[in-house]
């Protein structure tokens, strides 16, 4: 793992949480899957008998909810402290979302807000004791993921993108801030890789391969795992049951970010 050399100071999260791992989930840009891939992540992990939680940081765009059916709850608080969602299967989940009454209801704040706010899903909520937090992340290399790369322990990232978008200058981008941050990287994920044919069973690129394997191979980083273009993937984040799909494309990046005993 990447020697972490990070001189700010490590925020601390409430004292009656502990996260064995974090988990960071960014994109280059927006629109490539980065939730997605958070949320098949934190059901996969789950379904393999561990407490998992997911921090929306995607503050304006919060779409979490939406894929666990969890949209019109709110978090409950004891005027201290915040306690998470949680989903069917007990995924606890913290959300923009999730302390607003109407979830169409824009979020107009600068900056600096947006990652205050951030900071305090991490340290005023209590999540209990929990073995993977994954953070699903806004896209870019913008306040909400310096803030948190600079003040919360992250572990590990996973960086999201779509064939046609992972080129080299994307994929640079993000590789180049966990760098700059000493956070190791676990690897890629190209969403939206392919379609299956229903009849013959072949792979059909519908989006091309992206010219990206010389900065991969550059970076000494692979792509753990393509997800296809699948209908009933998208129907079920539609209906809130994205726990209820099941898929195998993740076990390679689950296999490399398993907490090693």
């Amino acid at each position: 793992m990447a020697e972490k050399q990070n001189p700010f100071k490590k925020l601390e999260p409430n004292k009656d949480t502990h996260f064995k791992k974090i988990i960071a989930v960014i994109s280059g840009k927006g629109g490539v899957g980065k939730s997605l891939v958070t949320s098949l992540l934190a059901s996969q992990l789950s379904k393999r008998g561990n407490k998992v939680a997911i921090i929306d940081a995607d503050v304006t765009g919060p779409s979490i909810p939406q894929a666990f059916g969890l949209q019109n709850m709110m978090a409950d608080s004891n005027g201290s402290v915040i306690y998470p969602v949680q989903t069917s299967t007990g995924i606890k989940v913290m959300s923009t979302n999730l302390l607003l009454e109407d979830d169409e209801a824009p979020v107009v704040w600068r900056g600096p807000l947006v990652a205050s706010f951030v900071q305090q899903l991490f340290t005023d909520v209590e999540y209990g004791d929990i073995d993977y937090l994954v953070v699903d992340m806004p896209p870019g290399t913008g306040d909400i993921p310096l803030t948190v790369f600079q003040v919360m322990p992250v572990d590990e990232i996973v960086v999201v993108s779509s064939p046609q978008e992972l080129v080299s200058m994307v994929v640079a981008k993000s590789i180049n801030m966990a760098k700059m941050m000493h956070i190791e990287i676990a690897g890629l994920v190209e969403n939206m890789a392919f379609i299956e044919c229903p009849d013959c069973g072949k792979k059909i690129t519908v989006f091309g391969t992206g010219d990206y394997t010389k900065e991969v191979e550059k970076s000494g980083l692979q792509v753990i795992a393509e997800i296809p273009i699948d209908p009933r993937l998208a129907a079920m984040v539609d209906a809130g049951r994205i726990e209820d799909y099941e898929t195998d494309v993740l076990d390679k990046l689950i296999e490399k970010v398993s907490i090693k005993s």
